[in-house]
């Protein structure tokens, strides 16, 4: 089972989350990797022709559109070998306003963080546009080493909600590589106008974090630097050829070849080889690793691992 479809409803998960889960994570062998992906705005698992899960969520998408391409199998799923290990697809409601969208958005965090208390093993995310905010908004709520790596693409979210989120025991262990572009820049400008931070007042992460971390990378693929870095780590990556796009952090060719190495083989790239390329280097500990399979950090959703598996 490449391929596990789980739909969040608001903060909550279905109530045969548990059981399906369980049954993919026992076909998925030890050390596999396991991806949550996770789409942004405008998509909804209710209306087919704005199913995620027809759209870049799908391993064999039947949607039309210049915007398709199967996360899925561009992650290296759906081989059908016997370690390329699970992916699973979460939809969200992610129609309505913006501010309807948002709020959603960190919401379905909660189910986030619900869905990852469940696994018997870390994970690995990936999300676009509000599909960051989910991210950074499961993280507070998790217990250290449950995430492993995540890929924030185009994120509509601030600086000042991935600090709050880096805060945490989770966000202390985690490495984040956070991609942006210029061509994205007036959906930045039109977010940082529109919407009101949770966490104070900032720039959105298409301006960077703004400061130095050892377990956060931000990576500008519209500078050229940035591109000759990946040229040099072997991810040939085109310069942009449109002043605006909002999805070219998946669409730009090349690009999910560096995602499946991270997420999948971390141990290839480890992050300070990004860094080097791109940043000074932060005098900052690295992050701790601290997974306990036994002892977990109480949650703040207010349920154990025990009482949620």
């Amino acid at each position: 089972m490449p391929l596990l479809k789980i739909n969040a409803e608001g903060p909550f998960l279905p109530p045969e989350t548990r059981v399906r889960l369980r049954q993919a994570l026992d076909a998925t062998p030890k050390g596999a990797p396991v991806v949550i992906c996770i789409h942004g705005y405008k998509f909804s698992p209710q209306i087919a022709a704005h199913d995620p899960h027809d759209h870049i969520l799908a391993l064999d998408p039947g949607l039309n559109s210049r915007k398709v391409l199967s996360w899925p199998r561009a992650l290296g799923f759906g081989t059908g070998t016997a370690q390329e290990g699970l992916c699973i697809a979460l939809g969200w409601e992610a129609r309505g306003t913006i501010w309807q969208a948002y709020d959603m958005a960190r919401q379905t965090g909660e189910a986030l963080a619900r869905l990852i208390w469940k696994m018997d093993r870390p994970v690995q995310l990936i999300g676009h546009s509000l599909g960051a905010r989910v991210i950074l908004s499961a993280l507070p709520r998790l217990p250290a080493d449950t995430v492993q790596r995540a890929i924030l693409l185009a994120g509509a979210e601030f600086r000042s909600a991935a600090l709050h989120a880096l805060e945490s025991e989770a966000g202390r262990t985690v490495e984040i590589l956070n991609v942006t572009s210029r061509e994205n820049r007036i959906y930045d400008l039109m977010v940082e106008m529109a919407l009101r931070p949770d966490h104070g007042a900032s720039r959105t992460l298409g301006a960077g974090l703004g400061e130095l971390r050892r377990n956060w990378c931000d990576l500008a693929i519209d500078k050229a630097q940035a591109r000759a870095t990946l040229a040099r780590l072997g991810y040939a990556v085109p310069a942009p050829d449109r002043r605006v796009c909002h999805w070219s952090p998946y669409l730009r060719e090349g690009l999910f070849d560096l995602y499946r190495v991270a997420l999948r083989a971390p141990e290839r790239l480890p992050l300070a080889l990004l860094q080097d390329g791109l940043q000074p280097a932060p005098s900052l500990a690295p992050p701790r690793s601290r997974w306990r399979a036994q002892e977990s950090v109480a949650s703040p959703l207010s349920f154990s691992r025990k009482a949620s598996s």
